[in-house]
């Protein structure tokens, strides 16, 4: 990685992204109320953001109703800015978002945020269960995105639509583009939005993604000049061996996912049962984690800034017990203050 040093770790922004994972012991509400304990712990360390993100027939994550957890989260909380990371724009009908995330603007004026991404964020058939009748599987990702701003604001449109998003019309809500890839990166460039990208499971496209955005940036009314943002895993413990165990949990998470077995979060263990080609996978997948004790962290996150040049980081935290997690994101908040 390069070690340019041209912003260090107190220069930037911090950001929480959260799927409140459930585990295998306890309710969905209860993973909904520790996604909202979580979230006020981390407004009272300073964090920027708290984004919720949109997937759905997962037994592990409880924010399918992302936009309903967004108010859950907004209503207890009073500073951080709550929003989508993100809502799958193709699952939904524009106007649909415009309300929901107008009614959310309406109740926590200058708190929420609207993160779009284009994937389904879950497999073909439950894709097809959400967007019967649409016929979209993506394609038109750009047509729905400049309908949608067209909501916010007519002007985009020529005023030319009889159709009023109520609430929505006028409000400012920051809208997001996030990417796995290379194709929401131009958009985002192109369209002089900020854009977001998900480096904590898609690690090797983030830095050709990253120059992508900048190389296609036009200023707008939105952004004179890029902002990138880039999503990380982080497990932080007080040393480099309780992380690394603490970490198991993601590890399973992403093994579960390559054999197609739906369960719950699961608590860490001392060994993964796990074949070579599938501890491959897990190093591919994730290879921008960091994990460790205070000083392996702040290498870390150096390093990982410098390559990225990101100029905020939302960080997942996937830790079993919610102590621990909170935990996680106090050392992080203490390194990276400086």
């Amino acid at each position: 990685m390069s070690k340019t040093h041209q912003k260090q770790l107190h220069d930037i922004q911090y950001s929480v992204l959260d799927l409140a994972p459930v585990t295998e012991v306890g309710a969905i509400s209860d993973a909904l109320h520790r996604t909202r304990d979580l979230a006020q712990y981390v407004e009272s360390l300073g964090y920027n953001r708290f984004w919720l993100a949109e997937h759905h027939n997962m037994p592990f994550i409880a924010s399918s109703a992302t936009s309903v957890v967004i108010g859950h989260v907004a209503a207890g909380t009073s500073t951080i800015r709550v929003g989508s990371g993100g809502v799958m724009l193709p699952n939904h009908a524009p106007l649909v978002i415009a309300e929901q995330f107008g009614t959310l603007e309406s109740l926590f004026p200058g708190r929420i945020d609207l993160g779009l991404g284009r994937a389904p964020g879950t497999d073909q058939r439950t894709a097809f269960a959400l967007r019967r009748g649409q016929g979209s599987m993506g394609q038109d990702f750009p047509e729905l995105l400049a309908e949608l701003r067209s909501y916010f604001d007519p002007s985009l449109s020529a005023g030319t639509s009889p159709v009023r998003a109520v609430p929505g019309e006028g409000l400012d809500v920051p809208i997001w583009l996030l990417g796995s890839s290379l194709y929401s990166a131009e958009l985002a460039g192109e369209l002089g939005l900020p854009y977001s990208f998900a480096s904590h499971f898609s690690p090797k496209n983030t830095i050709s993604a990253l120059e992508t955005y900048r190389q296609h940036f036009k200023p707008s009314k939105v952004l004179d000049q890029p902002y990138a943002m880039v999503g990380v895993n982080v497990i932080a413990a007080d040393s480099d061996e309780e992380a690394n165990f603490l970490a198991t949990t993601l590890q399973q998470q992403f093994l579960n996912l390559i054999r197609n077995n739906q369960v719950p979060m699961q608590p860490p263990v001392e060994n993964l049962n796990a074949s070579e080609y599938e501890l491959a996978a897990l190093d591919q997948q994730l290879a921008t984690s960091i994990i460790g004790g205070p000083e392996t962290v702040q290498m870390k996150m150096q390093e990982f800034l410098d390559a990225t040049q990101a100029d905020e980081m939302m960080v997942i935290s996937s830790i079993y017990d919610q102590d621990k997690r909170k935990h996680s994101y106090k050392l992080l908040s203490d390194i990276t203050k400086g």
